[in-house]
């Protein structure tokens, strides 16, 4: 009698366990990076009041062993590692993990794991999480390269809203764009070129193409005679207009040369090359060598900055029978500014976006990854550790080894599924009603037992 009320006990009790894991579940719904509990059941101990028995050969058969259960346990409590839901939040501390792995971070003594990404930036610039101040781990930039140094470990990331970015001068350009075919001799074209100085500053600078005499001559210096240029030929030149060096009712030619065609309308590489080495510059309004190749001209000092030579790349110009148009593609020098925001990628870079236009990668968040999820540690506040259970951390970069992606301006939903929460409740809570009646129906036979005599 006493057997079957202690199974009751054993029955509500392991019931209530669950109605327990249930209410947390709910009560998280919708913490952000929770992971569903579920309560697994499984037989308490059997007392066996009658063996087996073995079949005699033309005797009696087999007999079954008799046995009575004692109730139930707790098997389990599982935490489930499904993918929650991703809401946007466009916050861009905000990051979320779609796929496999945790978030790593770090209180400068213990690591923590989490798929809670509600990150903000600290007061020193370190990416934390607000609740409990643990540090976002991820691969720092290597300063000499500007790339991902993936050879340091993994340390804190730091995001200095309002950081400086120097001025760079512009080195290189590219021009694109046609010249006419059907220009005759002493048409002219002009663009304007945008670079900057050492310090910042904005030089526009603008750029003039003439077309040639075809009998400007050029010195043939293997034979000592001379040869015309030819019709397929320009002069260009770039002027500097700010503070003119010299005379000051003229403006500064600070790169001159020629550029010179082929029959299909390409720039003609040697014949350029040998045009601007060996012309003989005895033209009316042309300036006098020597011409500048590969093409380049210079960004003169001004209020304290360096001079400059900028490489002018001119071989994706043509010379076609349309009309003429020519355009700075690309320069890389930017003045100088400062962090305004960031945004991180599917890879988990960070990259900082400045007032002036440029971007600079900062960081990657790193991710880690178990052989057995289920068997971390669960910490409070959605933080987890390493248990004897869930393997050592496997920590790289994220979309990599399995890893899931990182989504930036978004947080993983708890994974709760309402329904079936409501669903095991009422289970429970017709199993913990079943174990109270096997409680009270065996009192109520011992009551009759009690009853038998009077």
């Amino acid at each position: 009698m006493l057997r079957s009320m202690f199974a009751g006990v054993s029955g509500s009790r392991s019931h209530q366990v669950w109605m327990d894991v249930i209410g947390d579940n709910i009560a998280n719904i919708n913490t952000p990076g929770y992971k569903t509990g579920r309560v697994t059941f499984h037989e308490l101990l059997v007392q066996t009041i009658r063996g087996g028995g073995a079949p005699v050969q033309d005797g009696r058969g087999g007999i079954n062993p008799m046995q009575v259960g004692l109730g139930t346990s707790l098997r389990s409590i599982d935490t489930w590692h499904t993918q929650g839901n991703i809401q946007v939040t466009e916050v861009p501390s905000d990051l979320a993990i779609d796929g496999i792995g945790f978030f790593v971070l770090s209180d400068g003594l213990k690591t923590y794991f989490t798929r809670d990404g509600s990150f903000q930036i600290g007061a020193d610039g370190v990416l934390v999480s607000p609740a409990t101040g643990y540090r976002v781990q991820g691969r720092p930039v290597d300063p000499s390269t500007g790339e991902i140094d993936t050879t340091k470990p993994p340390q804190d990331i730091k995001i200095l809203i309002g950081q400086v970015m120097e001025a760079a001068a512009t080195r290189n350009t590219i021009l694109r764009g046609n010249l006419d075919s059907q220009a005759v001799a002493g048409d002219s074209f002009s663009s304007l070129l945008q670079v900057y100085d050492s310090l910042g500053r904005l030089h526009e600078m603008p750029i003039t193409f003439r077309k040639l005499d075809p009998t400007v001559q050029i010195n043939d210096p293997a034979t000592g005679t001379t040869t015309n240029i030819g019709d397929r030929a320009w002069y260009w030149e770039v002027t500097e207009p700010l503070e003119p060096v010299g005379d000051p009712s003229k403006v500064d030619v600070v790169g001159k040369g020629f550029l010179l065609f082929n029959e299909n309308g390409k720039v003609d590489t040697e014949a350029t090359e040998n045009a601007c080495e060996n012309a003989l510059a005895t033209y009316p309004d042309l300036e006098a060598g020597p011409y500048d190749y590969p093409p380049t001209f210079k960004i003169l000092s001004t209020n304290g900055s360096a001079e400059q030579d900028v490489r002018l790349d001119v071989e994706s110009l043509t010379q076609y029978a349309e009309p003429s148009s020519v355009s700075m593609s690309f320069q890389d020098g930017f003045p100088a500014g400062t962090l305004e925001t960031f945004a991180a990628d599917a890879d988990g870079v960070i990259t900082g976006i400045y007032s002036n236009g440029q971007y600079r990668t900062l960081a990657q968040v790193v991710l880690a990854n178990f052989s057995n999820p289920g068997g971390l540690l669960r910490m409070g506040g959605g933080f987890y550790q390493v248990s004897p259970n869930s393997g050592a951390p496997i920590i790289g970069e994220p979309m990599k080894d399995g890893k899931g992606k990182i989504i930036g301006g978004a947080i993983e939903m708890s994974n709760v599924d309402l329904a079936k929460q409501f669903t095991d409740m009422i289970i429970s809570q017709r199993g913990f009603q079943a174990n109270s009646r096997v409680i009270t129906t065996a009192d109520e036979m011992l009551q009759d037992l009690l009853s038998l005599k009077r």
